[in-house]
């Protein structure tokens, strides 16, 4: 797919001649707009990280177009609100592709529907840079236009398995995880890799994320002597009522794992604040703050250049700066004299690394994964302020 009617000129022997068979041919072709697909869940119940992403989409394509655009083109962001349904992804991705002539995708924001249109893209040769979690989304034989700007589970586990055995220092493992495939999925990929490490998983099961009591499970992991419950699930209504269970049974163990134990609807399902005590979820470093409440210098610098401009108490800092990245790193091919589709892609996988805020992203032809496993770290889940959060104990 071209992403322009005429491929750039370059050199001033090229231009001189461009000049003699007719130079408004070229200038229609530089200005045409960049446009950009955005696979949006921003209704439904999986629409928080969407409305979060398009905060940092939309202050991207303002901050470009007012400064003149990519080469003189203006950014056009594509949105579709998929409302986390793989069947609307689907068509909103074919229309993309065929009616819209996108130049590159950024989306979608869950796994569920990365699984039913990254296959579709990847037979178009549409660039595409997503955020979705589960490992098989990259592959480099299958996908080799599929880039992934956030971690894969496999970080976040690796980043949970490391704080449980190096910081807590514990070694009797408890692990639940919801029915969902994603819960199933992540459990069973926890386990073997706790066990390899030398831990002792001494309880674990998937539970329906709408059992409305929490008891059993919890009694069978202290009995089995867990010394702390990791969990993987997305049911911020789950983790909640496990967390009031704790405290019912007067149980001072350690919780960490998915992200979303540090959601802030869970502070309206707790029984008591102190219930979100020593819960310990995945962050990131661009996205967490010291003990003397200071971000990184460039996180920083990022919540300067937002302020009153982009809400950020609301939402995650990480889903804002992955959508400002995600947009910055499409333009930025094109700045460097990408052409085609192809071209974003080529330019893509010689990033080492590119600097985003979000994080430093690094990208070869034979890895997509760019996020750096380094800057994935844990955090309070009860300390949010602005998006960001406190550094687990731990951290310096």
């Amino acid at each position: 797919m071209s992403l322009t009617r005429r491929h750039f000129v370059f050199g001033s022997s090229a231009i001189a001649g461009a000049a003699i068979i007719g130079a408004p041919r070229y200038a229609r072709a530089a200005a045409e707009p960049l446009r950009i697909g955005w696979l949006a869940a921003l209704t439904g119940p999986s629409s928080a990280p969407g409305i979060g992403f398009d905060r940092g989409v939309k202050f991207a394509a303002e901050s470009l177009n007012a400064a003149g655009g990519v080469k003189g083109r203006k950014i056009e962001i594509v949105t579709r609100d998929t409302q986390g349904d793989p069947t609307k992804a689907v068509n909103a991705t074919q229309e993309m592709i065929n009616s819209q002539k996108v130049h590159a995708i950024w989306g979608p924001t869950n796994s569920g529907e990365s699984l039913a249109v990254t296959p579709i893209m990847a037979r178009a040769g549409v660039p595409n840079i997503h955020p979705c979690v589960i490992d098989t989304l990259i592959d480099t034989k299958k996908f080799p236009n599929a880039f992934r700007i956030a971690p894969s589970n496999g970080q976040w586990d690796d980043a949970v398995r490391a704080y449980c055995l190096k910081v807590l220092k514990v070694k009797k493992i408890a692990i639940i995880g919801d029915t969902t495939g994603y819960g199933v999925t992540a459990v069973k990929a926890c386990v073997a890799n706790f066990k390899r490490d030398g831990a002792d998983v001494v309880y674990s099961n998937n539970i329906d994320a709408t059992q409305t009591d929490m008891t059993p499970d919890m009694t069978r992991a202290r009995s089995a002597g867990a010394e702390v419950i990791v969990i993987w699930s997305v049911s911020t209504g789950m983790e909640a009522r496990l967390f009031n269970t704790r405290a019912e049974m007067n149980w001072d163990v350690n919780f960490a794992g998915h992200p979303s134990m540090a959601s802030g609807e869970i502070r309206g399902l707790l029984a008591k604040p102190q219930n979100w005590d020593k819960v310990y979820a995945v962050g990131y470093r661009s996205c967490s703050y010291g003990a003397d409440g200071k971000l990184p210098e460039r996180s920083q610098e990022f919540v300067d250049k937002v302020q009153g401009k982009v809400k950020l108490d609301d939402t995650l800092f990480w889903w804002v700066t992955a959508g400002y990245d995600a947009i910055s790193l499409v333009a930025k091919a094109v700045q460097e004299g990408a052409s085609s589709s192809k071209d974003i892609i080529a330019y893509w996988n010689t990033l080492h690394p590119y600097q985003g805020y979000f994080g430093n992203y690094t990208y070869t032809a034979e890895e997509h994964n760019g996020y750096p496993t380094a800057d994935v770290v844990m955090s309070a889940a009860n300390s949010a302020k602005h998006g960001t959060f406190l550094l687990a104990p731990g951290y310096v």
